[in-house]
């Protein structure tokens, strides 16, 4: 089982983004890099994503690039064609704009979380499309995951690599409206890109002072950090290929090795700061917001 950076879902400095990518070299197998939330985040282009790639591939990391996962405007489609066409490496189409690229060149790819893949038939017909790896919804539970593979199974003799989402804040939804933006009083096109003030999005409150969701531009995320840690033993058992750890703000090193020693077959626990932070509760078939491994920690203390 290898493990993966995914793309950096929020509005980082174009030099934050490549010392991130740096400090993380060789501690990964794959390495995922684009802007997957807005096109108007451009702080660097398709050009400088794919010179990114080369200089990490070159540390013999197998990379991808990530497309938008909502495009709105012709701008973006051709930001994803080019990205599509960028002939080096294989990308991750977050929505049928980049498949429909992809397809035509008969160019295999990665069909990411949004896609929302939830059997085996559709994932058939995705791999048909091109797939060669998916990465299931955030929100299917392990159990369902397990139906889906054993689905595809009897319909395919090719294989499909499984990559799950493990570990970061969820994407839940995404939405034409820039909820950072109105946070701010201001409009969409006009949102003097706000989202660079809130590093891993702006949590949002219920009026009765509860933790519910956090902002990140036009995406809506789980307040809480996922942290499928606990989970690997039944990935491993399903043939999962790669987790998924979500970039933070943090020093990641720490997830990276704990994932790694779990990987192993180390007894290794993983927790957040503040409990309320960390969730994983859809991967066990429970609402998403809770968390099996507070939970276990808060029964036997």
């Amino acid at each position: 089982m290898r493990i993966s950076l995914g793309p950096i879902q929020y509005y980082w400095p174009a030099e934050q983004i490549k010392s991130f990518y740096y400090q993380l070299r060789g501690k990964v197998e794959l390495i995922y890099l684009g802007e997957t939330v807005c096109g108007r985040r451009r702080e660097m282009g398709p050009a400088e994503w794919v010179g990114l790639g080369k200089e990490l591939a070159e540390e013999g990391h197998e990379v991808v690039l990530s497309a938008l996962g909502l495009v709105e405007a012709r701008s973006e489609a051709a930001q994803v064609k080019r990205l599509c066409e960028n002939g080096d490496f294989m990308v991750e189409a977050n929505d049928f704009t980049a498949i429909s690229f992809l397809e035509a060149n008969k160019t295999p790819f990665v069909a990411g979380p949004s896609l929302n893949i939830y059997s085996g038939r559709a994932l058939r017909e995705m791999q048909k499309l091109g797939a060669r790896r998916w990465v299931p919804p955030v929100e299917l539970p392990g159990q369902g995951l397990r139906q889906v593979l054993s689905e595809f199974a009897e319909l395919s003799e090719d294989p499909m690599e499984t990559e799950v989402y493990a570990y970061g804040r969820m994407p839940l939804a995404f939405s034409a409206r820039c909820f950072t933006a109105r946070h701010y009083g201001l409009g969409k096109d006009d949102c003097d890109f706000v989202c660079k003030n809130h590093p891993e999005g702006l949590g949002v409150v219920t009026r009765a002072g509860e933790s519910f969701l956090t902002i990140n531009g036009i995406q809506a995320q789980s307040f809480g950090c996922l942290n499928l840690l606990p989970a690997l033993t039944d990935m491993k058992q399903m043939g999962v290929s790669a987790v998924r750890l979500s970039p933070r703000p943090v020093d990641m090193t720490e997830v990276v090795e704990a994932f790694r020693a779990g990987i192993n077959g180390e007894d290794v626990q993983l927790t957040e700061p503040d409990p309320g932070m960390q969730c994983d509760g859809y991967w066990w078939g429970q609402p998403g917001c809770g968390s099996r491994a507070v939970e276990n920690y808060q029964a036997e203390t």
